[in-house]
């Protein structure tokens, strides 16, 4: 159900405007930034968050940024999307013939969700060739950092060497439920993270790729440089280029550079080709 408020459409917690263009052969759908809670605003669902959601909302498309700007070339890259439920059914077989060839799904949020559309996300896109994986949406104001990794691992967000499953990825990010740094001091925060990325670890004998923005990470954990040799960084900035980095990371692995509509998912880029992308996979 969409309601209309000061000609703002909202849906699902998520305002949009469309832009026409075209990505893949795809209807582009840029978001326009969604207003976190405040007074008289509606509070998310627990478990509603999806990646980029957080991002979306504080930073937005960058300044001077278009549908015509956003980066097309793929020399070098590698297309990938990531969905959650919002998707619902996803139509694989067609996002692979636009040139996708990795995806991540939203597995699980905190310690007490799981996405009811996980299997066919999951299956369906490994079942038509694309190279997927499993991302988590970290709620540290809920419970622990190893609490929530075992959870993940529990639920979907294991790995196998493959060569078509990539490793778990914990999404960090503005919450969508409250304060920014879910009620964490900068050092609580790196701790909460630490505490999930060695339990993943030591659950799976991958390294979780960390996905988030760097004006998140200066502001929640104080541009910690401390993960940038362990963890693969995937960068949020819907912008032609990714931006600075947050400290500790000299390139990144994954780039979200656009957040889209409900129907394909978000678009992402692998910082190398399809040769890379495998090996990446397979550890």
């Amino acid at each position: 159900m969409e309601v209309v408020r000061s000609s703002i459409v909202l849906s699902r917690g998520r305002s949009r405007l469309t832009v026409t263009g075209v990505l893949t052969g795809l209807l582009l759908t840029l978001s326009v930034p969604a207003a976190l809670p405040e007074s008289g605003a509606v509070t998310p669902e627990r478990g509603s968050a999806y990646m980029g959601m957080g991002v979306l909302a504080h930073d937005g498309i960058a300044r001077g940024a278009t549908a015509d700007s956003l980066p097309d070339s793929r020399t070098g890259q590698t297309e990938g999307v990531d969905v959650s439920s919002y998707q619902r059914d996803v139509a694989w077989s067609t996002l692979y013939g636009s040139g996708v060839r990795w995806a991540y799904t939203k597995a699980t949020e905190g310690t007490s969700y799981k996405n009811a559309y996980f299997t066919q996300q999951y299956t369906g896109s490994y079942d038509v060739g694309i190279v997927r994986g499993a991302y988590h949406f970290a709620t540290p104001d809920s419970t622990g950092g190893a609490a929530q990794a075992d959870y993940f691992v529990n639920h979907g967000g294991g790995w196998s060497a493959d060569g078509k499953t990539l490793p778990g990825v914990l999404d960090i990010e503005w919450n969508p439920y409250g304060g920014d740094c879910y009620g964490k001091s900068k050092s609580q925060m790196v701790t909460w993270i630490r505490d999930f990325l060695n339990r993943y670890k030591a659950r799976t004998g991958r390294a979780a790729v960390i996905y988030t923005a760097t004006n998140w990470w200066t502001q929640c954990t104080g541009n910690y440089s401390g993960f940038g040799a362990t963890n693969p960084l995937w960068i949020a900035r819907y912008a032609s280029t990714p931006g600075t980095l947050p400290a500790g990371w000299a390139y990144y692995t994954m780039w979200q550079y656009t957040s889209t509509g409900k129907t394909v998912g978000d678009h992402d880029r692998f910082n190398g080709g399809t040769t890379q992308l495998k090996t990446f996979a397979s550890g």
